[in-house]
């Protein structure tokens, strides 16, 4: 057994005509980074930032009710891995922590965020005070389960224009919403307000060339940057341009869910049978300079399924 032990690396002060041995090199060049990065953090934070630009625009993420693959949680983001996803969405509250943190382990994938789990039905913008109570109760707790498993954003859907004129769902919504302000600033996790068909911040009897215009107004109203938008791109095809809608959002926009539709069809549809004019979309991207990720939001299905969905982001919107 070789019982001989090296001492730990330490300047040397060098003489002329003594040089340094390859280990000494070796310990002088790992000194000299690590006092380098002691006193002057910003060198790797330098390299990081030049890291991010060099890292794919779009990162790919879906949520976890597509994913229909057998076996156990691990087994089923294993497999979103394989098939060219790097994150997943889970729904919020509702899942088991541990398992999750096991899952993330294995597989390698990431739980960039989270959906809350009962946003439609327990609305912040219902009139009942007891109803709104318990949608707040529910997005502190997804808040909370979301930072517990490494992810950044909770998506919600703030609201339901049946429950009021828009002045009052505006008002009521960002009245409640604000009271779980402090919970996310404190664990970390932004609210991402997403645009759905909830005839709310736009005429859902309206034409095709409605703006994002509401929407911004209802984002600054919160005075905060915990929250934003995750802009879903096909959601809003109906009723307006989606590329204008990037641009008027701008740095509004936290991540992005993208779906198909066809305004010839009048109807949801997969990616790339979609008529949305995808170049528009990744050059108003482009001008907003957005970096981050986009969830796939469509019909899941087996490993097979999820392969072609990983293809379609890379088709439309340049994810490869």
């Amino acid at each position: 057994m070789n019982t001989h032990r090296q001492e730990p690396c330490r300047l040397v002060h060098n003489r002329p005509g003594n040089p340094l041995s390859r280990r000494q090199f070796i310990c002088q060049a790992a000194v000299a980074t690590t006092a380098l990065a002691m006193t002057n953090p910003f060198v790797f934070a330098a390299d990081s930032a030049i890291d991010a630009k060099t890292k794919p625009r779009l990162r790919k993420t879906l949520k976890i009710g597509m994913v229909r693959v057998p076996g156990s949680l691990a087994d089923k983001f294993a497999a979103v891995r394989k098939a060219g996803f790097e994150g997943i969405e889970l729904d919020a509250p509702g899942f088991n922590i541990a398992e999750v943190k096991a899952a993330i382990q294995i597989s390698g994938l990431v739980v960039d965020g989270t959906v809350n789990a009962n946003h439609w039905n327990v609305r912040h913008s219902d009139p009942d005070p007891t109803v709104r109570a318990a949608a707040l109760e529910s997005l502190i707790e997804g808040l909370r389960a979301t930072a517990a498993v490494g992810g950044d954003t909770l998506l919600l859907v703030p609201g339901h224009g049946k429950d009021g004129s828009q002045a009052e769902v505006f008002e009521r919504t960002l009245a409640n919403i604000s009271k779980a302000l402090p919970i996310a600033e404190e664990v970390g996790v932004k609210i991402a307000i997403e645009n759905v068909w909830n005839h709310f911040l736009y005429d859902h009897e309206g034409g095709k060339d409605q703006t994002a215009d509401e929407l911004a107004r209802y984002i600054d109203a919160f005075e905060s940057p915990m929250v934003g938008v995750q802009f879903d791109i096909g959601n809003h095809w109906k009723f307006g341009d989606p590329a204008a809608w990037i641009r008027t959002l701008d740095k509004r926009i936290m991540k992005l869910d993208t779906k198909g539709f066809s305004r010839e069809q009048d109807k949801f549809t997969r990616i790339t049978d979609s008529d949305i004019d995808w170049a528009s979309v990744r050059k108003a991207l482009e001008d907003i300079d957005f970096r981050g990720w986009v969830a796939a939001e469509v019909q899941g299905g087996d490993f097979e399924a999820l392969k072609e969905i990983s293809r379609e982001l890379d088709e439309t919107l340049g994810t490869a």
